[in-house]
């Protein structure tokens, strides 16, 4: 069975794409409450969007030697909203250690998931960690059935894992300031722990999904997260692009010094083509911030002639 049919269409308008999107909190449905804890996860409803967090806080990360906190880019989620005749259009990525990929993926495969990509965010992390795009259509319980198998497969992974598990780190002394930062890209934040992150919607791709919305929470967003301090901090994030904006947006990143680590899709048979890049900087936090508001001033732009 085919569960990818997108239906989309684009208005393309810079003051749109720089707009933050307004996260509504609203009531859980009980059936999204039964989603929760049938996993056993903790989550939030918003914007019509039930939101399921799995974070790998088992797994200690270093880039290059240098820790790097489950928040700066190591949060896994599945996300569920509504689409036609009262069905649920599922989305996610999860994070993966190499050896957890292909048991996760044939437990998604069994149980009538599609897995829409896999890729990597990093370079020269240790352990090395991988992204699985997952993508369903159902009821909100048939849903969690299906995808609960691969979930129960990281969290035995994270259980054994626990005893040989690093003692976590004490809260940095010293950590980079947000308002600054949101000053810089033009966008406001959420500090989480050490690490400030920016989400950025892009409410300019109108993507659907057997009617759904398809939107920022669930994964159809650029963002970018800060750990460190002000004078030595590092960036990871990602950029939601259509097609004519890759290369502009891949010569601001290169030219303000930030390495790129993937180019890659998240969702399959989707109509306009959306591409995601991941990048990755150090340096002081604010030059960080300039080089992420260079790209993301491209977006929202209408196709040009010369790139």
């Amino acid at each position: 069975m085919v569960w990818m049919r997108y239906v989309a269409t684009t208005a393309v308008c810079a003051v749109t794409v720089l707009a933050g999107d307004t996260m509504t909190a609203q009531e859980m449905p009980a059936e999204y409450k039964s989603v929760l804890s049938t996993l056993g996860k903790t989550g939030d409803f918003k914007d019509g969007v039930l939101k399921v967090n799995i974070p790998r806080n088992d797994v200690r990360v270093t880039i290059r030697q240098r820790p790097a906190p489950t928040p700066f880019g190591f949060g896994g989620w599945v996300a569920l909203t509504k689409g036609d005749h009262g069905a649920d259009v599922l989305m996610g990525d999860l994070v993966l250690t190499e050896d957890e990929v292909n048991p996760v993926m044939s437990a998604l495969l069994q149980n009538g998931l599609d897995v829409t990509a896999l890729h990597n965010h990093f370079f020269w992390e240790q352990p090395r960690i991988f992204y699985m795009h997952v993508h369903g259509t159902g009821s909100a319980a048939e849903l969690t059935s299906r995808v609960k198998p691969a979930l129960d497969l990281i969290d035995q992974g994270a259980k054994r894992a626990q005893p040989a598990a690093t003692p976590a780190s004490p809260p940095p002394s010293a950590t980079v300031d947000g308002a600054a930062l949101a000053k810089i890209i033009g966008h406001q934040g959420e500090q989480t722990g050490p690490v400030y992150k920016i989400t950025i919607g892009r409410p300019d791709i109108n993507v659907r999904e057997h009617g759904a919305v398809i939107n920022a929470r669930m994964g159809l967003n650029t963002w970018a997260a800060f750990a460190g301090s002000d004078a030595d901090a590092m960036v990871a994030g990602d950029v939601a692009m259509l097609e004519h904006e890759v290369t502009p947006v891949l010569k601001a990143l290169r030219a303000n010094g930030l390495d790129i680590v993937a180019i890659h899709h998240h969702m399959t048979d989707v109509k306009p083509i959306v591409i995601f890049l991941h990048y990755y900087g150090t340096g002081p936090a604010a030059k960080l911030a300039q080089g992420v508001r260079a790209a993301v001033d491209l977006l929202g732009k209408a196709p040009t002639s010369q790139q």
